[in-house]
């Protein structure tokens, strides 16, 4: 697969016929291995040991509703009360994160209200935060760590 702007990381890979699978933690069981899902899997990785966001926290492809429409999201981390913390967008490398991208993630947190987004194709990453009383977002410098840990982990990767 395609090197990625994160850490590089060991994971679980094994072939299964003519698919090659790769195992998700969150998930806890192989799943076929896409660019996309490639691409979740670091960021995953990269949230968990870089960013100290706990694993148990962390929920993959839920359904939501969305204007009266079943949607899934690619990520969402949940704060430890319970509460929808932030949620991930993951595209393949090869697609251009675009208006289109922030739109869908935007529609999916109209049910969820959480307090950041993060859009990543694993070469670029952005991280927004919501205001909600200002019905606005700004533009983070970095992937925040998780509430009450480390704020900087000095790895350059933002």
């Amino acid at each position: 697969m395609q090197k990625l702007n994160l850490p590089e990381y060991n994971f679980r890979i094994k072939t299964d016929g003519d698919r090659t699978l790769i195992f998700d933690g969150i998930r806890k069981k192989f799943v076929v291995l896409t660019p996309e899902e490639w691409v979740r899997q670091h960021f995953i990785e990269y949230l968990k040991k870089e960013k100290n966001y706990p694993e148990n926290l962390m929920a993959i492809e839920k359904q939501i509703v969305v204007n009266g429409k079943q949607r899934r999201f690619d990520l969402l981390v949940y704060t430890r009360n319970g509460q929808p913390l932030l949620i991930a967008e993951f595209k393949a490398p090869e697609i251009k994160i675009t208006q289109e991208t922030f739109d869908q993630v935007v529609r999916y947190n109209m049910a969820l209200r959480v307090a950041e987004v993060i859009v990543s194709n694993g070469l670029q990453h952005f991280a927004c935060e919501i205001d909600y009383t200002k019905n606005s977002f700004s533009y983070l410098p970095e992937i925040p760590a998780f509430p009450g840990r480390c704020l900087y982990s000095g790895n350059g990767v933002s």
